[in-house]
């Protein structure tokens, strides 16, 4: 069974996942210049995402969290085809989407979606709002330009947006009233599912309230499912219905988002949890870990954690790479620690 196939408390949750991946891999090569090349340099794997599997529910919010570098933002963009899986498969709507061809494969961006972190950089500064969200409505096949014009502007009106805007450029508008067009772009292919990659995290914290408020709005009224990515753990409470906690390309822990913050189990996620005391029920002393992350490019052997965890047991997390264990309610940890759960 796959890691995070276990049914999400939430009763609108119990149907088959939208979303599954199973054992995904993607690895980018760094080729030497000519002249490395000539003293026997070889070409650099780095392993963004090295072996990652779960599964989406319709109509919930996976949190993804994780520090900077640890392959957030890759496992996304894999997901959505828009890097290429150096092996493993992904499923959505219960099919296989890894070899699709053109005309298969715009059928499923049309149901699949992102918001990107910086929301300046891209919507197309020399077009206007009406061109932007034009544009996906023309693809989706909507040829009658009375018919455009009444949905951009109802886009607008679901965004929190007016029609005095639509004739305005992307320089015009705050950050937080760009990220709100970025969602009404995404919004007029009518998608299934969505990422949002670092969504809010560029964003002002009153400002991050109110779109994280308008994008559960609009959850319910267009029934999205959501891979929410994000460092900041605070956010991702608030937002999530589980959460998955991901380190130097692997998920190391997922279960539902109360459960993970009132009973971590990975040292990781403890470590996490303990720099936000205000989300806790309990005041914890805050773990300091030592070191830094190690580079994906030469990853540790045996648990990729074990150099900077400060529960090791030994030999074991230097040598063997740890197996999914479960803690039941469908929480996972992938840790020696556990093995007793297996």
């Amino acid at each position: 069974m796959a890691i995070g196939s276990a049914v999400c408390a939430k009763e609108k949750h119990t149907e088959l996942p939208l979303v599954r991946i199973e054992g995904v891999k993607k690895y980018f090569i760094k080729k030497p210049s000519l002249l490395s090349r000539a003293f026997g340099n070889r070409d650099i794997i780095i392993k963004a995402v090295d072996g990652v599997s779960l599964e989406i529910k319709s109509n919930e919010t996976l949190g993804l969290v994780g520090e900077s570098g640890c392959g957030k933002t890759t496992l996304g963009r894999v997901i959505l085809k828009l890097y290429e899986p150096t092996s493993g498969k992904i499923f959505f709507e219960g099919e296989e989407i890894n070899h699709l061809n053109s005309n298969a494969l715009m059928q499923f961006r049309r149901k699949a979606q992102i918001i990107f972190q910086n929301p300046y950089a891209s919507l197309n500064p020399r077009k206007t709002v009406r061109e932007i969200i034009s544009i996906p409505l023309k693809n989706r096949g909507l040829k009658d330009p009375i018919e455009r014009e009444e949905e951009v502007l109802a886009l607008l009106t679901a965004v929190g947006l007016s029609e005095r805007h639509i004739n305005s450029y992307p320089h015009q508008f705050s950050g937080g009233q760009r990220q709100r067009i970025s969602i009404a772009r995404a919004l007029a292919m009518r998608p299934k599912f969505i990422v949002a990659d670092e969504s809010v995290s560029s964003l002002d914290v009153s400002i991050q309230a109110q779109i994280i408020n308008l994008m559960e709005k609009l959850q319910e009224e267009y029934r999205l499912t959501y891979l929410f990515i994000a460092h900041d753990l605070s956010v991702i409470f608030y937002v999530s219905d589980r959460v998955a906690v991901m380190y130097l390309g692997k998920i190391v822990e997922i279960a539902q988002t109360m459960e993970l913050f009132e009973n971590p189990l990975h040292p990781y996620t403890e470590a996490l949890l303990s720099a936000i005391p205000a989300v806790a029920k309990q005041e914890n002393k805050r773990i300091i870990l030592k070191g830094t992350v190690p580079t994906p490019i030469d990853p540790p052997k045996g648990c990729s954690f074990h150099t900077r965890c400060f529960m090791k047991k030994g030999r074991i997390c230097e040598l063997e790479e740890p197996v999914w264990a479960s803690a039941g309610d469908g929480h996972y940890v992938c840790c020696h620690l556990y093995e007793s759960y297996v």
